[in-house]
């Protein structure tokens, strides 16, 4: 317990330590300034380790050549890019040139991470070298090394991302999908052996939950293969560090890049698909670009105006012949008419879909909406699989969906945000393994306002939606409602939304200043 406190101490005070650069600078930008110097520590404490152990075996002679760190996967640091060297000149005020000198200096001799240091961040934000000598001190502080099974770097890398998301607010902060929802789609889909794709990787979230799934459940995590695509170059880089963190390899491709129009792993076939693709977006293809894609190949053309059946087909074409898929959705596609309407009904007669589950809104920190996890399986045959050991048989599920609705589920924190707790996604993932074994009618059973297993018949009755509440029972539950409560949280919202209406008119008389009129 002591040690539990211990290390959120340390995660808390390095954030505190951050928050200190702010003012001029942003939290999109001084993410990447912390993040880089967190690293930087833990490359250096690697790097010193590797090279007490080979002067200690007599290899005195080897410890600044590279080959001897690289091959025990350790970054060679030259001189000056190492910590120590750093930390003896933090207070003098080309501290930021040296850092930035020693980030690229790494980032060159050191294959693996080509693309993923912060580039010139230092220097040309302008930092107050007090603060930022202040921030060196409090990571100077971090042993990295000490309890490798507690992966305490990691702790506090997927602890400042979180934070900096919350930071961001509603509209930024895409690089963060929030852990519980990682959890749940690891724990659902079992991302046990082979390939794992994310085609909107972000910051890398949902391979290093992949990666905690195998060791949680003792497998070998040589046995994954990772591959991801991320459009925004400042994120790719945040993906590629926080692999290095972790020493996970993975292809993020050569570049950061579109996945539509630069598609960087165009004959990938993924065993797992985990993803939380950009919500609605907009004019994400040319009107006559993409139109003989073979990512649509067998489908109609996902429409222009929205790209969620594009990241669908997508996903779909990348799949293996055995391959799952789990990845976030807004509501709005569920249903709807044109296109979207056609490749729905047509996923659905191919027996792809095969489970619908409402997550809880406010789970995410860059919106409000709620979202849907969709799973896509392309064996949903009978069969039988070896999973850490234990043999799981599996019926035939043809064309037959699990709804499941979780918008009453979760746990408040940060007092504006929901999160699905441990016990939360324990049930869940059980419950769905559960209906897709052989003896399923003796552990899955209907449940008004949670579940429900359509079959074909009631889809078609419904026209192909995969609305939820078309098919789980609810209750009216009118006369339990706590009107004193529901009345608060309006309140609330209703002052949130004063403010931000006050803050946009300040916006817009300032820009009229400017112009020189007033109002």
């Amino acid at each position: 317990m002591a040690k539990e406190i211990k290390e959120k101490a340390i995660e808390v005070t390095l954030w505190e330590a951050a928050n200190k650069l702010r003012g001029s600078v942003e939290p999109a930008e001084y993410k990447h300034v912390v993040l880089g110097l967190i690293f930087l520590k833990f490359a250096s404490d690697k790097f010193e380790e590797h090279r007490a152990k080979l002067i200690a075996e007599g290899k005195d002679k080897y410890i600044e050549m590279a080959e001897f760190y690289n091959m025990n996967n350790v970054f060679f640091l030259e001189e000056t890019s190492r910590w120590s060297y750093l930390i003896k000149r933090a207070k003098q005020n080309d501290i930021a040139l040296l850092i930035d000198t020693a980030l690229h200096t790494i980032e060159k001799n050191n294959k693996a991470l080509k693309g993923a240091l912060p580039d010139n961040y230092f220097s040309r934000l302008g930092l107050d070298v007090t603060k930022l000598a202040s921030l060196l001190d409090t990571i100077n502080d971090i042993d990295t090394t000490k309890d490798p099974k507690h992966d305490v770097v990691g702790k506090v890398y997927e602890y400042f991302l979180s934070k900096f998301a919350l930071a961001e607010g509603k509209g930024k902060g895409e690089f963060y999908t929030p852990k519980s929802i990682v959890n749940l789609i690891a724990e659902m889909i079992e991302p046990y052996k082979g390939i794992i794709y994310d085609p909107a990787c972000g910051s890398g979230g949902m391979f290093v939950q992949s990666i905690k799934f195998i060791e949680a459940h003792h497998g070998n995590k040589k046995e994954i293969s990772i591959y991801g695509q991320e459009y925004t170059n400042t994120t790719y880089k945040l993906a590629k560090m926080n692999l290095a963190i972790r020493g996970i390899s993975g292809n993020l491709g050569e570049k950061a890049a579109d996945t539509f129009a630069d598609d960087q792993h165009k004959d990938l076939k993924a065993d797992y698909i985990m993803a939380n693709p950009p919500f609605n977006q907009k004019d994400w293809r040319g009107e006559n670009e993409l139109i003989d894609d073979p990512r649509w190949r067998g489908y109609d053309m996902p429409p222009k105006s929205n790209a969620n059946y594009g990241w669908i087909l997508n996903m779909v074409s990348k799949l293996s012949e055995n391959g799952i898929a789990g990845f976030i959705l807004a509501n709005g596609a569920l249903s709807g008419g044109g296109e979207e309407y056609k490749i729905r009904r047509k996923l659905i007669e191919n027996n792809l879909v095969e489970a619908i589950v409402i997550i809880p809104r406010d789970t995410f920190y860059t919106t409000d909406i709620s979202v849907t996890l969709w799973i896509l399986n392309k064996n949903k045959k009978a069969r039988a699989v070896e999973i850490n050991g234990k043999q799981k048989n599996y019926r035939d599920r043809e064309k037959e969906i699990l709804f499941v609705d979780l918008r009453r589920w979760g746990q408040e924190f940060e007092k504006q945000f929901i999160e699905l707790t441990e016990e939360d996604i324990a049930k869940v993932a059980l419950n769905y393994h559960n209906w897709q074994q052989t003896d399923f009618k003796k552990t899955y059973k209907n449940v008004p306002e949670y579940c429900y297993s359509a079959n074909f018949e009631q889809l078609q009755a419904n026209d192909f939606s995969l609305v939820p509440s078309k098919y789980i029972e609810f209750i009216d539950r009118d006369s339990e409602i706590d009107f004193d409560t529901e009345m608060k949280r309006i309140q609330k919202d209703f002052k949130n939304l004063l403010k931000e209406e006050k803050q946009s008119q300040v916006q817009l008389i300032n820009a009229f200043k400017t112009l020189g009129y007033e109002i």
